[in-house]
């Protein structure tokens, strides 16, 4: 349905990169990235509010690349929403429409259908400026929704609400998305967020996409450092590799501690594993510590609400994220010992 292929452009130092994405009809697609990555950029370069220096643009397989932003059946929600302040409600959702030159009739009528999916049909006489956060993105989606279009861009939509509303409001868009079966990229550099939305998605960095998955992909399986940290994984390691079987390898670490990680690989590796998969557990005196186990101080713990967060000084420095009932089964406190094991199968070796 949305397909990009070499899409560049370059304003100032800045240059989105060679940018490749394709996404399937009927999907909630995330495009996360930190702040000054390209994001806003590509989106606007999708919508024609900016021309593409070279590359294509297609939007259920037809080329739109140079059409004017009017004629490429996209509803675009614009991160500071970009309503009209001396309008209501009303006519800021019309707003298109008018400029569209549909009768007044169809117009009240799209507007109040529209406004009613939303639930601000009550809104439809009040002026801009007397609006909450949420009630103004709503409006800023029903002007892009009331002129049924194919695709959906949305540019940080919920990062100037609360935390509550930006769950309500993350909610709602789901639904309304599959309830209209809309094409649908959301721009975002928060990870919750992501995941109460997206089916896949996209990391932009630098103006280069570094990685496209889905969230559990891209959680689990990053391609690069990159990818790892900004999925907040804080165990990265350097090996040299020692030893190879069929399925594994035995890398060393630090220049002290072996670790066998999965696959085969060759000279010096990088390796992650994600906090939540650390094992931990009270210290072992009378038995042979397993594979990619070891002691480790106890530095510091935080509580986290859904888990303990764990900081460890050992061969490895490690964080892990554990249970409420783990923690109190290790009756641990900062600066006392615990065991600490690196499963292989939750090891992920990232590409050179």
């Amino acid at each position: 349905m949305i397909r990009t292929e070499e899409l560049c452009f370059r304003i100032g130092t800045f240059a989105l990169q060679h940018v490749g994405i394709e996404v399937a009809a009927g999907q909630y697609f995330i495009l996360l990235g930190p702040p000054g990555s390209g994001k806003t950029v590509f989106l606007e370069c999708l919508c024609g509010l900016k021309r593409a220096g070279s590359g294509k643009i297609f939007i259920d397989g037809r080329d739109v690349t140079h059409l004017e932003p009017r004629t490429r059946g996209i509803g675009y929600v614009p991160q500071d929403y970009a309503l009209f302040p001396h309008l209501s409600v009303e006519q800021n959702i019309g707003f298109g429409l008018r400029a569209r030159r549909y009768q007044r009739q169809d117009i009240a009528t799209k507007v109040t259908e529209i406004a009613d999916l939303l639930g601000i049909g009550h809104l439809m006489p009040r002026r801009i400026n007397g609006l909450s956060g949420g009630e103004r993105q709503r409006v800023a989606l029903a002007r892009a929704l009331v002129l049924h279009p194919k695709v959906l861009l949305l540019d940080e939509p919920v990062c100037a609400l609360d935390e509550v509303s930006r769950q309500d409001i993350c909610a709602q868009l789901l639904c309304i998305q599959r309830r209209l079966g809309l094409t649908t990229i959301h721009v975002s550099h928060n990870l919750e967020e992501a995941f109460s939305v997206a089916d896949r998605a996209a990391i932009l960095y630098q103006g280069a996409i570094q990685q496209v998955g889905s969230l559990d992909e891209l959680l689990r399986r990053p391609n690069t450092e990159f990818v790892a940290r900004f999925m907040r994984c804080e165990n990265i390691y350097c090996g040299e590799l020692i030893s190879s079987s069929a399925h594994s390898c035995l890398a060393r670490v630090n220049g002290s501690i072996e670790v066998q990680v999965p696959g085969r690989h060759q000279g010096k590796i990088k390796f992650v594993i994600r906090p939540e998969n650390v094992l931990v557990s009270p210290p072992t005196h009378h038995h042979r510590r397993g594979e990619n186990e070891f002691a480790a101080n106890l530095v510091r713990w935080r509580d986290c609400g859904g888990y303990i967060r764990l900081e460890l000084d050992g061969p490895l420095n490690v964080v892990a994220h554990i249970t409420q009932a783990t923690f109190a089964m290790l009756k641990a406190d900062c600066n006392e010992s615990v065991n600490v094991a690196l499963p292989p199968s939750s090891i992920h070796v990232l590409r050179q």
